[in-house]
């Protein structure tokens, strides 16, 4: 015995026209080519500051540490202009925030030094470092965060005003 067939059945409609795919240069072309151009840019600043600040050998990576400090300040600071505060082109979120500042910001460095201070004999240098960047990257977000919403008349969600 067979079952009854449902008065209505989510059918295939027959398409009308074949699909297009939009050119490169419409769909995700100028984000891939934005975020590329700006994280030359950053990893280059990154680079030089290496270059300009070297690390001592077994010594605090203060170059390092001051990029990744600074660069998450600055995407703070971002996230609050082209979010809360104007409406950006939809190219300069890509370029800015994953490009150059995740060009300068970085994190592979930062665990090779960690491992390298380890491998050095310097574990409490290494642990130091490692809680610092942390403690220091999100006490950076947060106060470019607050700082970007008072100078630009906003408050939190959560803040009362007064």
């Amino acid at each position: 015995m067979t079952s009854p067939r449902p008065e209505t059945v989510d059918e295939p409609a027959e398409p009308t026209a074949p699909h297009r795919r939009a050119p490169v240069w419409r769909g995700q072309g100028p984000v891939v080519a934005v975020v590329a151009v700006g994280g030359a840019a950053g990893a280059s600043a990154r680079y030089g500051a290496a270059l300009l600040w070297p690390a001592r050998t077994g010594g605090f990576p203060w170059t390092t540490f001051w990029v990744n400090v600074l660069g998450c300040f600055v995407i703070g600071v971002l996230m609050v202009l082209v979010t809360e505060v104007w409406a950006p082109h939809r190219l300069v979120r890509p370029f800015f925030g994953t490009g150059v500042l995740g060009g300068f910001t970085t994190f592979s460095t930062y665990a090779v030094d960690i491992r390298g201070l380890i491998g050095e004999g310097h574990p409490l240098t290494a642990l130091a470092y490692l809680a610092a960047t942390l403690f220091a990257a999100l006490a950076a977000v947060w106060a470019a965060v607050a700082l970007t919403r008072r100078v630009a008349g906003r408050r939190s969600a959560g803040q009362v005003p007064s």
